[in-house]
């Protein structure tokens, strides 16, 4: 049964220079036009079964005015959320105003991801954001005071010129804010970005795993769980939408360049979006075999720290991992741990965790 949802709002009042997803600068002219297909394409694909989370990202979706925020919480109030939903809704701090949180909280809106990212200047300049953080910490105590109580903050890290001084004093003022969950995500120059036009180049390897290494041992020294590659939350608050992804369970998605995974099937929306507001959403639409099936369950499977149940392996897939996978080998050279029924990288090893899957798959 799928049980998560995720929205994609693709408009952004700027451009990030490094952003690969599908998104265009905010035009009041295309807006309710977009959110009218998007309406469209939720009541042909929902089948009305209860959600239990609910991800609306980007794009920034808090960039939207108020009369086009207000279309989206009804197409919104067309999902049948669990008692124990999770919604999120992701945010640039400079959009965040009362009138905002009104309206989020009517929408039902339980998570906030705000995409803080630095408040360093001269990576601020070179991905094309601003942050302040005495504004951010007012507008944070402001989001609080309208009962906001799970907040994922954004970080980012390892960009052209970057110290690993730099990455502790972003860190440090962070953790002043005492969000639930941080976010962490190091400079990847993808194709059709402003990094990749310019000819960006990365920090050297060994500098970046040194900040990625600095930013595990703080964060669990400070009491947040590292759940995942990635991700660190206190306790109870681990994305349960992101879970979703990671566990290679089905979602819907929606919007423009969405992807989703329904009924055994992957698919990728359009990100062209005049196609889009023709009501050509679908790009690509392919049906797993169990053997690509199998496959996601490790890639993804791997990237949580806890690693992956070769009970509930065998019992989805009536085979066991070890049969399927070359894991002995690895776990023989303590490249792959075993442990409590469990399979999990070595953390000495998870900064390279697609080097492994290579041997694996």
């Amino acid at each position: 049964m799928v049980k998560s949802m995720y929205i994609h709002i693709p408009f952004c009042k700027s451009i990030c220079s490094y952003c690969d997803f599908a998104k265009i600068l905010y035009n009041e002219k295309y807006v309710m036009p977009y959110l009218e297909k998007l309406k469209n394409e939720v009541i042909d694909a929902y089948d009305g079964k209860e959600i239990n989370t609910l991800y609306i990202g980007g794009g920034t979706p808090s960039c939207l005015e108020e009369t086009e925020l207000i279309y989206l919480s009804e197409i919104i109030k067309t999902i049948k959320l669990s008692d124990t939903y999770e919604f999120t809704f992701e945010c640039n701090i400079e959009d965040i105003s009362p009138d905002l949180l009104i309206l989020l909280k009517d929408m039902k809106v339980n998570r906030l991801s705000i995409g803080i990212e630095s408040f360093n200047k001269c990576k601020l300049d070179f991905m094309n954001r601003k942050a302040d953080f005495k504004d951010v910490q007012q507008k944070i105590n402001l989001v609080r005071s309208y009962g906001f109580d799970n907040i994922n903050l954004d970080l980012m890290y390892g960009l052209p010129g970057e110290t690993l001084k730099d990455t502790k004093k972003d860190l440090k003022y962070i953790l002043k804010l005492n969000p639930e969950h941080i976010s962490t995500y190091s400079l990847i120059i993808e194709d059709h970005t402003m990094c990749k036009i310019r000819s960006d180049e990365n920090i050297d390897p060994e500098e970046e795993i040194k900040m990625y290494e600095y930013i595990v041992k703080t964060l669990k020294k400070k009491g947040y769980n590292h759940y995942e590659v990635s991700n660190f939350s206190k306790s109870g608050y681990q994305s349960k939408h992101n879970m979703t992804y990671w566990n290679n369970e089905e979602y819907y998605g929606f919007g423009l360049g969405a992807s989703g995974y329904i009924e055994g099937f992957r698919y990728d929306n359009t990100k062209n979006l005049d196609a889009y507001l023709l009501s050509k959403y679908r790009e690509s639409e392919v049906l797993m075999s169990k053997s690509d099936m199998m496959e996601n369950e490790v890639m993804l499977g791997l990237r949580k720290m806890e690693g992956i149940n070769l009970q509930e392996f065998f019992d989805k897939y009536e085979i066991n991992m070890q049969d399927a996978f070359p894991i002995k080998p690895l776990i023989k050279n303590k490249e792959l741990i075993y442990k409590d029924g469990y399979v999990y990288i070595n953390p000495k090893y998870i900064y390279v965790m697609n080097e492994l899957l290579l041997k694996l798959i």
